[in-house]
């Protein structure tokens, strides 16, 4: 035969009852605010970028700021390449004692002036506080941030400030003009 379940009344379930209910809602409100603040702190800043079809070449746009010391930086446009030919000739440029010894990073394009090699001893940009965005730039498409304009082609990248200089990366050559 069917015998429902009885369930002691609220006020009768005693001291352990009612503090294992509080420690149970302490730990979730805490599991809560440790989520909470741990996306929040992965947020940051988004820094625009594109990536080519094959992944090959990334592009990533770098707002004005501040170096270490306070100084304004303008605002630019960092690129790099995952497999060239002409890759250990550049990192051997970048690790040569007039660089300091420094890895090669790619290359960068400010407002106004020429593009150049990067020669850096770490990432360009503040990690806890900004967080790339790379989109795929489609052949024969271009991408516009600020003043810069880049084209992805199947030979590879190009990218032009309105000053005129820019670059261009392929897995074969470069240019920096």
């Amino acid at each position: 035969m069917f015998r429902p379940i009885s369930k002691k009344p609220a006020q009768e379930e005693g001291y352990c009852g009612r503090v294992n209910r509080r420690l149970f809602l302490i730990v979730l409100m805490l599991c809560v605010l440790a989520l909470t603040s741990t996306s929040m702190g992965a947020a940051g800043t988004r820094l625009p970028g594109f990536r080519s079809p094959s992944g090959n070449i990334r592009c990533l746009f770098l707002p004005p700021g501040r170096d270490d010391t306070g100084h304004p930086l303008p605002s630019q446009l960092q690129c790099s390449i995952a497999q060239a030919d002409y890759a250990e000739k550049l990192q051997a440029r970048c690790m040569a004692p007039s660089r300091a010894g420094v890895d090669w990073h790619g290359w960068s394009l400010s407002p106004t002036g020429k593009g150049m090699i990067v020669c850096s001893g770490g990432i360009l940009y503040n990690p806890d506080t900004q967080r790339p965005s790379y989109g795929t730039l489609p052949y024969g498409e271009s991408w516009r941030q600020a003043v810069f304009t880049c084209w992805s082609r199947v030979t590879g990248v190009s990218c032009r400030s309105r000053h005129g200089h820019g670059l261009l990366i392929s897995r074969q050559a470069w240019r920096a003009w």
